[in-house]
């Protein structure tokens, strides 16, 4: 999560859509804010106590911590903003970035559909960089109610087009959109690392964010959001 009272916006940052890209484009943005400096070293306070004092967002928070915890006047006022991607095209992404920055997580795996299973087997054990992609997309946008408290939704297969949506409603100029943690060993087409079993597995655990972001399995560009 990025938040800047100056430029008053609030980045919901989901894991694997292409998050990481846009808190580097939006660097200036985020050190010519006069509140980093708090916000900086009450992240590195955070850290010093083990994170024990709940003093920074973490990452990859949902957006409705921000709305607990903010003032709702505050809240209220920010333009809030995030991404979301095809299911089955961020779990290919997924697969390859475990594979090439925690290998050891996945030293027993040798092939995607492995790897599928072991993220979708309720059995197993805990762990950061498995769950971050396992959890609806929906989940980190919506409010106690369900429902969506994001100004903008953009999509990841739009990515450069709907960030620039997103700069013009913040009323910056956009800045150059940096491709991060690009994968240079997957195959282009997402569906080619599927078959109908592992498709349906999923379609089955994503079926919330299917049903209310449209993504078909067989459409990778789907139709664009709205908000």
């Amino acid at each position: 999560m990025l938040l800047s009272l100056r430029y008053n916006f609030l980045f919901v940052h989901i894991a694997k859509t292409g998050g990481t890209s846009i808190r580097n484009a939006l660097w200036r943005q985020k050190w010519t804010d006069p509140y980093r400096i708090p916000q900086f070293l009450c992240s590195k306070l955070s850290a010093m106590t083990g994170h024990k004092i709940g003093a920074k967002f973490p990452r990859h928070a949902k957006i409705i911590a921000a709305k607990e915890m903010l003032p709702r006047e505050v809240f209220e006022s920010l333009f809030k903003f995030a991404f979301v991607r095809n299911p089955w095209d961020l779990q290919v992404s997924s697969y390859h970035h475990i594979r090439r920055e925690r290998p050891q997580l996945i030293t027993h795996i040798d092939s995607f559909e492995a790897f599928l299973r072991w993220k979708f087997d309720p059995a197993r054990p805990p762990q950061y960089h498995a769950d971050m992609s396992t959890e609806l997309q929906s989940d980190y946008v919506v409010d106690l109610h369900g429902n969506i408290v994001v100004d903008f939704l953009g999509r990841y297969e739009f990515l450069a087009e709907d960030f620039d949506t997103a700069c013009k409603r913040i009323g910056i100029k956009t800045p150059k959109l940096p491709h991060r943690r690009k994968a240079t060993d997957r195959r282009k087409d997402y569906r080619d690392y599927y078959d109908d079993v592992t498709a349906a597995l999923v379609a089955e655990h994503y079926r919330p964010d299917i049903e209310r972001f449209g993504y078909r399995f067989d459409e990778p560009l789907a139709s664009r959001l709205t908000g």
